[in-house]
């Protein structure tokens, strides 16, 4: 699916399951395998919140709800409804929040700039009314690391996890960098 931006960029999604099972398992690949490579957190017109582990978080489901969980030194976490979610005995979740709250789509994206140069790829989750629920960041091979300063030679390496994870969980192979090596325009 390719989304025209009001900015002249455009986003190309390729879409994953949404089942518990699947989920589950694309999340344990972001958080428990490549945490220490990944900034996340909503990313919505207006604020972006960038967050990232310094340690390995642990990830448990309850009710439905993914939490991916910091550290004793990194006490903040999250939740992510992934599954069914019908709350407890004394307070059942109604049929038609139990759906909103749940994830309804997921995809890889990649942004190019609007000269069609390639400038940001990761992953996002949408609640079931079309919210945005997350969206992780993967190495960009325009930006340095550690500092997020502009490179003047991409790292195509960088693209690895993506394409992998990609490949793994969207049935989208590995494709080769793109041959332009003019730095897009980063928004």
């Amino acid at each position: 699916m390719l989304e025209h931006n009001l900015d002249g960029t455009t986003t190309e999604y390729f879409a994953t399951p949404t089942g518990q099972p699947e989920l589950l398992a694309l999340l344990r690949d972001v958080f428990e395998v490549h945490w220490r490579e990944v900034i996340f957190g909503p990313c919505i017109e207006g604020a972006v919140f960038e967050a990232r582990y310094a340690a390995p978080p642990r990830l448990t489901v309850l009710d439905g709800y993914a939490t991916i969980a910091g550290g004793a030194d990194q006490p903040w976490h999250l939740h992510l409804c992934i599954g069914p979610h019908v709350g407890t005995a004394a307070r059942p979740t109604p049929p038609e929040l139990a759906r909103w709250r749940r994830c309804g789509r997921a995809a890889f994206f990649r942004d190019t700039d609007r000269n069609g140069r390639q400038a940001v790829w990761g992953f996002r989750m949408w609640n079931g009314r079309n919210e945005q629920m997350l969206t992780v960041f993967f190495p960009n091979p325009w930006l340095g690391s550690a500092n997020m300063r502009p490179r003047r030679t991409p790292n195509w390496s960088c693209l690895a996890t993506w394409m992998h994870l990609r490949a793994r969980h969207a049935g989208v192979p590995a494709e080769p960098p793109p041959a332009d090596e003019t730095p897009p325009q980063l928004h």
